[in-house]
């Protein structure tokens, strides 16, 4: 991806909400899907504290015209249209006929952006990999395939849901340590994970893999994504086969997809691997993508508990970390992903896994924050948690940095807990 005007730092917006805003200024422009009080969803994009209507201007791409973005992730009319928006909204001439399009976010819904079709979730966060398998493995943290090959699972795409809808605390089959039995009832141990989601756009043909050097050229853009998680219930059924229902409830992510074009300023050099790790495997490796395939996203883990909301407190940053500490690349993650074959469509939806920092600044999980629930946090208003309670909130964010251009975020991607109905 090329850096363009659309990036140019000294550009402002006649909207000016835009200018100065946090996540949505005028070179971001990211995609979603949003309805108007009363009316059905349709295409819009994200500008300072309101939504453009891209289904009312003339003359748009066929792709807009569409309750989904499925058709415009995978387009080669994206990359222009983002383009001619920047154009519209940078360029005063163009204000009488595109503000009246303009809604104000707050009277909005955000739905998800793209129907699902799957919806996959990696583990390249390795210092939450090394965290997590110390708790269970202390003498083997990482299983010897783990720098050898992007480890994941397919998880379940119609429990996705977009940002502000409440996570029910699921029911399932736990057995502690020293139970004689397993028993059903609710989670005891939910927690959350700090992730990075990843539309795909343009897909493959079944059978087709997709070679690193053309893997970017696939990615639409990026989300975040919370990856919900019954730890007790994981502990209990994943063996064999990995996770299932632990996992499957819900995954929250944030509605607006930061595009792959917008994201252009903020791709970075991935981190070298530790002296003695192997080398991938040829079709995993590219020296292009190991310039420039990471990316200089902040990202932050806030909770927010019932309390803090009755007394109008904000919440607590518990986690500061980045998306650098991912150990594959997103090119290397899309190119194992169709090595076998695996066709990806447009709309599809890749997570990161965990992206916790080595230390203990940026832990992405409650499970690393309270060593496995062995140590309980304390919050600053005196509460404490080893694992999210009923009524608490959950709130991820993102934002992409660097010298020289404008930051860009990625909108909410927050959730309430609710009580098990049983």
């Amino acid at each position: 991806m090329k850096i363009d005007e659309t990036h140019d730092p000294a550009r402002t917006s006649w909207v000016e909400s835009a200018n100065g805003h946090p996540e949505f200024p005028l070179q971001n422009l990211p995609f979603g899907v949003f309805a108007p009080a009363g009316k059905p969803p349709r295409i819009g994009v994200a500008i300072g504290d309101r939504i453009l209507d891209l289904s009312a201007l003339p003359d748009m791409p066929a792709e807009v015209n569409a309750p989904t973005l499925n058709a415009l992730l995978g387009s080669p009319a994206r990359a222009e249209l983002r383009k001619r928006v920047f154009a519209l909204l940078a360029n005063a001439e163009h204000r009488a006929s595109v503000e009246p399009h303009l809604h104000d976010a707050k009277d909005c819904v955000v739905h998800l952006p793209a129907a699902i079709g799957d919806y996959t979730d990696f583990y390249v966060g390795i210092h939450h990999a090394m965290n997590v398998g110390k708790l269970f493995r202390p003498d083997q943290p990482l299983m010897p395939n783990y720098k050898h090959v992007p480890i994941g699972y397919h998880g379940r795409a119609s429990s996705v849901r977009a940002s502000g809808q409440p996570v029910v605390r699921p029911n399932g089959q736990r057995k502690a340590p020293d139970d004689t039995a397993p028993s059903f009832g609710p989670c005891r141990r939910l927690d959350y994970e700090l992730e990075m989601g990843i539309w795909i756009g343009r897909g493959n043909t079944l059978g087709q893999p997709i070679p690193i050097a053309e893997a970017d050229a696939h990615v639409a853009g990026l989300c975040l994504l919370n990856d919900w998680s019954a730890r007790d219930v994981q502990a209990w059924e994943y063996q064999p086969l990995g996770p299932f229902l632990a996992k499957s409830f819900h995954t929250t992510i944030s509605p607006w997809v930061v595009t792959a074009e917008a994201l252009a300023p903020f791709h970075v050099a991935q981190a070298a691997r530790p002296e003695g790790d192997p080398r991938p495997l040829d079709y995993l490796w590219s020296e292009a993508d190991q310039a420039r395939g990471a990316y200089a996203i902040e990202l932050t883990v806030t909770l927010r508990t019932r309390k803090m909301r009755e007394a109008g407190l904000p919440g607590e940053v518990v986690a500061r970390s980045t998306a650098r500490h991912m150990y594959w690349t997103v090119a290397q993650i899309v190119t194992h992903h169709a090595s076998n074959g695996c066709d990806l469509r447009s709309g599809d939806l890749l997570g990161t896994g965990t992206l916790s920092t080595p230390d203990a600044s940026g832990l992405g999980s409650l499970l690393e924050l309270t060593n496995g629930g062995k140590a309980a946090i304390t919050l600053a208003n005196g509460e404490t948690r080893t694992f999210l309670e009923d009524g608490d909130e959950v709130i991820l964010g993102g934002t992409a940095r660097a010298d020289g251009h404008v930051a860009i975020g990625f909108g909410a991607c927050t959730a309430v807990v609710l009580p098990s109905p049983v």
